[in-house]
């Protein structure tokens, strides 16, 4: 594997690339795992280095989307607007189960508390929805990417934020025109949101926030689109 300086990037950042990451191929049938730093090498992704990860997209009870800020201390698309939480399920057994994509669930609510400081109690894996697989590859910069299967998880509660400010520089809710409005802006190269999010907000998120009470016409747990 390519060994790459990490001294100039942040140092809680830098210890979580240590994390073990699992291997897919692009069936998203487990091969092995790997950290979370070979994972996010653009010299092993354009190999053909393969992850899991998920995108969490959380609603409040007015059906308002939050959204946050990554922070600059982020390795890959620091100071994006993106969708709630995004981040990895670990190779571990409590994460590597997959009936109902529970290890995928678990491990999201991990993160929502990690990032965002939601107490573990007020979002479990059984109120977080699984949606459908998307399979994107997208480089940060010359050295860093991501090539992702990303599950989509949906939860609409009301909820208690305290972000971590080395994860997430801002948050806000918005309405579908107010999303409307950042990836306007986005366009222009006025703000900055990452390349997922932008995917999923360009094909499928609005047709999924206008059927928040009947989202069982979009599980599509069998298919993977290929983005």
């Amino acid at each position: 594997m390519p060994e790459v300086n990490t001294d100039h990037l942040d140092e809680q950042q830098v210890q979580l690339l240590a994390e073990m990451c699992i291997l897919i191929d692009e069936n998203d049938k487990r091969i092995g795992a790997d950290t979370k730093k070979n994972c996010h090498l653009n010299e092993n992704i354009d190999k053909g280095l393969l992850h899991r990860a998920f995108s969490v997209f959380l609603f409040n009870t007015e059906n308002k989307l939050l959204l946050q800020q990554r922070s600059n201390a982020k390795i890959t698309f620091p100071d994006c607007f993106t969708n709630t939480c995004c981040s990895h399920p670990l190779s571990h057994p409590l994460e590597l189960e997959e009936n109902n994509a529970i290890g995928v669930r678990r491990a999201a609510q991990r993160r929502l508390k990690a990032e965002l400081g939601i107490p573990m109690e007020q979002v479990t894996p059984e109120e977080i929805s699984y949606l459908t697989r998307i399979h994107y590859k997208a480089k940060s910069d010359g050295i860093w990417g991501e090539h992702e299967i990303d599950y989509i998880l949906f939860v609409q509660k009301d909820v208690t934020l305290n972000p971590d400010p080395n994860e997430i520089q801002s948050y806000c809710y918005v309405t579908q025109k107010e999303l409307k409005q950042l990836l306007d802006k986005a366009a222009k190269n006025e703000v900055k949101i990452t390349p997922w999010f932008k995917l999923i907000a360009e094909t499928f998120l609005f047709k999924w926030w206008d059927n928040l009470n009947n989202l069982n016409k979009f599980v599509e747990h069998e298919k993977i689109h290929r983005m």
